[in-house]
């Protein structure tokens, strides 16, 4: 009689080497598949100033106003924001900001984007979502 031991045991070798290697979080290629494009996202970076403290906001022909940005630590890539009153556009709802490789981002109470903005020698510069130039500095 023919003993299948040595191949239930192979089979089963098998079968833990591939469940160990789905579970080590990389995807498992089978040879002569495509290998799938992960999609482009923003990566976090640290923003080229310290964010904390107080920004003027503004917009030509549309008013400015003075916004206190929050951030755990000097070189963070989010925090908050808390406007004072006059602020043009949407932005008296901005409530929180995250620095990427695409600038700063401003945004409200629903993290809605309220504006997009990169830095410029001593500023950032950019526009509201509805458009408008805007403008922050110290």
């Amino acid at each position: 009689m023919h003993d299948i031991r040595p191949a239930f045991r192979a089979s089963v070798l098998i079968l833990t080497l591939v469940a160990l290697a789905s579970c080590s979080g990389d995807r498992f290629e089978w040879p002569g598949s495509s290998p799938a494009t992960p999609e482009a996202t923003a990566q976090p970076g640290a923003p080229p100033v310290n964010l904390a403290g107080r920004w003027l906001l503004s917009s030509p022909g549309r008013g400015q106003c003075h916004m206190t940005f929050g951030a755990a630590t000097p070189a963070a890539v989010d925090g908050t924001i808390a406007p004072e009153g006059g602020c043009p556009g949407k932005f008296y709802m901005s409530r929180k900001w995250n620095y990427d490789q695409g600038g700063l981002t401003m945004r409200d109470h629903n993290s809605q984007p309220l504006g997009q903005l990169s830095y410029e020698g001593s500023q950032f510069s950019g526009k509201a979502t509805s458009g408008e130039p805007v403008t922050l500095l110290r």
